[in-house]
């Protein structure tokens, strides 16, 4: 996926990584069918089915809302990955030769459902894109919406998530390092890649920690509706979620012992 228009050196930096994880979640899928090869002008809209999930070999396809443009799906890219709603349906359209590789849908999110790191690369993927297209947007907005969405560069010591505040947010850590503290008390690390605040969301309680930024940081942010979506399109998504945050619990339990048995 490339944005129109302007796009931040971060933007760049993480489109870059994301260009590489659509071929890693095909691994051990073997393609339905031999590739399509698609003239300049021709019409995408009878590949959109539930059916089907295209790997664009080479060629762009240009994404629009209402006429509008808005991205770019490029070499190595997924096709067909979101389900058009009524409400929000993409216009695709190619102007040059456009080459894509056919994937059953069902052989291919059966096989990322069976393979725990491919989960994870799923949700690093589909939230990496949700969050491209939150910053395009964000930045077209008034500057003091800005902030709320799309992708944040914070100083050492900045408050992240406060402790008891409502949770509107879901946050990854694209580049940097922070910490969680439940009363004044340190209770664990939050690293790079790391998907954190989702447990809130999930329980609709208030923040059980305070995050504080140990490092200068970039983040990626993503609104709660947003989020919610995409784990309500994808359970998957929210399985993973939900194993990857049970782990971070028991280590946490862990931790406590320790201290508690610790003279």
């Amino acid at each position: 996926m490339y944005l129109f228009g302007e796009q931040p050196a971060y933007a760049d930096a993480w489109v870059n990584r994301l260009q590489g994880i659509a071929s890693q979640l095909l691994l051990g899928v073997a393609p339905q069918g031999p590739a399509l090869e698609l003239e300049p002008g021709a019409d995408l809209s009878h590949l959109l089915t539930d059916s089907h999930l295209y790997l664009i070999d080479s060629g762009l396809i240009k994404a629009c809302i209402s006429q509008r443009p808005l991205f770019y799906l490029q070499d190595g890219d997924l096709l067909g990955l979101y389900q058009n709603r009524d409400d929000l349906a993409y216009q695709y359209s190619t102007d040059g030769l456009l080459r894509l590789v056919p994937y059953l849908r069902s052989e291919v999110l059966a096989h990322i459902n069976a393979t725990p790191n491919t989960q994870e690369l799923l949700i690093e993927y589909l939230t990496g894109q949700t969050t491209l297209l939150c910053d395009a947007i964000t930045r077209l907005k008034q500057p003091e919406y800005r902030a709320s969405n799309g992708f944040q560069h914070v100083a050492a010591g900045a408050v992240l998530i406060n402790q008891g505040d409502e949770a509107d947010h879901v946050f990854v850590i694209i580049d940097g390092h922070a910490e969680a503290f439940v009363d004044g008390h340190k209770v664990g690390d939050v690293p790079k890649d790391e998907i954190f605040g989702a447990m809130a969301i999930f329980t609709h309680e208030k923040r059980s920690a305070t995050v504080v930024a140990s490092q200068p940081t970039t983040l990626m942010i993503i609104p709660k509706e947003q989020f919610l979506s995409l784990t309500q399109t994808n359970p998957r998504i929210a399985h993973s979620l939900i194993e990857s945050m049970a782990r971070r619990i028991e280590a946490l339990n862990k931790q406590v012992t320790r201290l508690i048995d610790s003279p």
